[in-house]
């Protein structure tokens, strides 16, 4: 069984007849026969009765009528869904981000691009770099903006902008104006940390250790799963916190918070773009990637 065979069948069942099948389908009469004839060979069923008046549906060429049209319908449809793929029309876009990404870096993309691409539906799933990155690896995403390298295998990893994680303290912090502080004076404090997944969390507890602040020297207040979550234990006087700049940006500028230099701490990460390796972007993943290599490439 294939295509053609149905469209003929469907032509001779709706006209009744198979010179006039013939006809709309822009065949020879006794090919339209053979056709048929190769659908009812293959179903061992009679499919139309050739009658006097006609050629008229049997039980099984009524049930299989419903069928070929769903079949046609649904195949004439796929150049359709193709072209407007390609013309970055009605698609649904998935991506993937990491806390800091997800929240400041791909949003601030999405509205210039949606002018562009009007047509397309951006859905981003957030996650730590962990998950993103097996969601990219289960191919439930096109591509992710994460805040940490990962050495899995086939992956591809673009660098983007660096981002400085510094400490930040509430308004109300005795440290708020201060110069610097010692690392000392970080063990005193109670600490809010990110969720280990993170690739925040990681490069800090990996820059703290390198700098001979082990966890165990840490007064760990709590852990989060976001840096919003953080930002808030923070203003509630719950510990201060290592974050992004990035993501308190706003915050330190109408003074509810403010970063504290520690002298002998020099915190930083890049962010990247991961894709999967030799596997090709759909357009509208290939658009949006070019938009955010544009704002953000390092």
């Amino acid at each position: 069984m294939n295509l053609k065979q149905l469209e003929v069948f469907i032509a001779v069942a709706e006209s009744g007849s198979f010179s006039r099948a013939a006809e709309i389908t822009f065949l020879t009469q006794s090919t339209v026969s053979q056709h048929v004839s190769s659908l009812e060979k293959e179903f061992e069923l009679t499919l139309l009765d050739r009658t006097g008046k006609g050629a008229l549906l049997t039980e099984a060429g009524k049930l299989l009528l419903g069928h070929a049209r769903r079949v046609v319908g649904e195949a004439r449809e796929v150049p359709k869904v193709l072209n407007r793929f390609r013309g970055l029309e009605q698609v649904v876009l998935k991506i993937g981000g990491s806390n800091i990404p997800a929240c400041y870096m791909v949003p601030d993309c999405m509205v210039r691009f949606r002018k562009q691409h009007p047509g397309v539906i951006i859905t981003l799933c957030q996650g730590d770099s962990r998950e993103t990155i097996d969601r990219l690896k289960r191919e439930e995403i096109e591509f992710a903006v994460v805040g940490t390298r990962f050495d899995d295998k086939g992956l591809e990893h673009t660098p983007l902008v660096a981002d400085r994680i510094s400490l930040v303290v509430p308004a109300s912090h005795p440290w708020r104006k201060k110069k610097h502080i010692s690392l000392a004076d970080v063990t005193e404090e109670p600490l809010i940390f990110r969720e280990s997944g993170s690739g925040t969390d990681r490069t800090l507890r990996d820059e703290l250790a390198r700098a001979g602040l082990a966890s165990e020297h840490l007064k760990t207040a709590m852990c989060l799963g976001s840096n919003e979550a953080i930002k808030q234990a923070i203003l509630n006087g719950a510990g201060i916190s290592f974050v992004s700049e990035l993501s308190v940006k706003r915050e330190c500028e109408r003074g509810d918070m403010a970063i504290v230099p520690v002298r002998g701490l020099d915190v930083s990460r890049h962010f990247y773009l991961v894709t999967r390796q030799g596997r090709a972007l759909a357009p509208a993943a290939s658009a949006f990637m070019d938009c955010i290599l544009e704002r953000f490439r390092s």
